[in-house]
């Protein structure tokens, strides 16, 4: 091969390594998830076991290729040029992996865009284009059986990564422009809102330097590892994006009192109604008034959650 064995199974190793650690985070975050929000609805709940299990078998079969190259094939270096089969099987999982969080992301897009159909399918579009071009090039690379033939594909896996870039960047900027929109002009929303749009960036910007990272290695280093490092960790980066963004609901209504509000991305429901009854008989003016008022708190709703919550509360005020 070309390159010196450290920018190839060198690179491939830091690779799993990262991943692994990655995947550490991944079941730290899954364990909070089903412990703090037992109540979420099940569809949300089977999302995230549908990603964690993609995002499990990723990892233990990036593992296990690594294991027969740096160690059963150690010994018989003209085998470092073949290709384990279930390297070619991890780009399926870390595609389903993808596919499916950024669908979640594109429900939201629809969900905050009041239903747009244009927004929802020009997002759509970019994220299935990348799932089938994964799909495809598993199906063609599946029967190769040296690493000198997967160069005939890449163009296809350069695609593959630009369209990730683009995807993860047309979600995040579709989320902050439509959570922009969504400002009340009330302090404690447009706070939840800011923290929203912050955390949409940081999201689809971790996932996207990733995929650029990836795009640029194999552009500059095709004969070397290095952008298999990269590809290696973007599924645990899709997976722990989903899980932190279900994860941080309650910390991004922080400057909530009412811990049973939910956080959302559909929209903005706010509504105020005062009552006030004031007695008053033939004898003199009492030095209070009593004033009843009631109120609906302002709160912010999603897909996740309906919740309603009101407040009722009785001021005395001096005359």
């Amino acid at each position: 091969m070309a390159a010196s064995i450290n920018a190839t199974f060198g690179a491939y190793l830091l690779g799993v390594i990262m991943s692994a650690i990655l995947y550490g985070v991944t079941m730290v975050q899954t364990w909070f998830y089903y412990l703090g929000y037992p109540a979420d609805p099940w569809h949300i709940k089977t999302l995230v076991l549908a990603v964690f299990i993609s995002d499990t078998i990723h990892q233990a079969l990036i593992t296990h290729s690594a294991y027969v190259y740096l160690v059963t094939d150690i010994t018989a270096p003209t085998q470092l040029g073949s290709i384990v089969c279930c390297l070619i099987v991890e780009v399926l999982f870390n595609a389903i992996t993808a596919f499916l969080v950024q669908c979640f992301l594109t429900m939201r897009v629809y969900r905050l865009s009041n239903k747009s159909i244009i927004a929802t399918v020009s997002v759509l579009i970019v994220v299935t284009a990348q799932f089938v071009m994964s799909v495809i090039y598993v199906s063609k690379s599946i029967s190769f059986t040296t690493f000198a033939q997967l160069e005939t594909l890449k163009t296809l896996s350069s695609a593959i990564n630009a369209t990730t870039a683009v995807s993860d960047v047309m979600i995040a900027a579709c989320l902050c422009f439509l959570l922009q929109k969504s400002r009340t002009g009330f302090r404690r929303s447009d706070n939840m809102i800011n923290k929203l749009i912050i955390f949409s960036i940081n999201t689809g910007l971790m996932t996207s330097l990733f995929a650029i990272a990836s795009l640029v290695s194999i552009s500059v280093r095709p004969d070397a590892f290095i952008y298999i490092a990269f590809y290696f960790c973007l599924g645990r980066m899709y997976c722990n994006s989903l899980l932190a963004t279900l994860n941080a609901r309650r910390i991004i209504r922080g400057d909530s009192t009412d811990d049973d509000m939910s956080m959302s991305l559909q929209g903005v429901t706010k509504k105020t109604t005062t009552q006030s009854v004031i007695g008053t008989t033939q004898r003199p003016m009492p030095n209070n008034i009593s004033i009843k008022i009631d109120t609906t708190q302002e709160l912010v709703r999603d897909e996740i959650h309906d919740e309603y919550s009101a407040s009722s509360t009785e001021m005395k005020l001096p005359v």
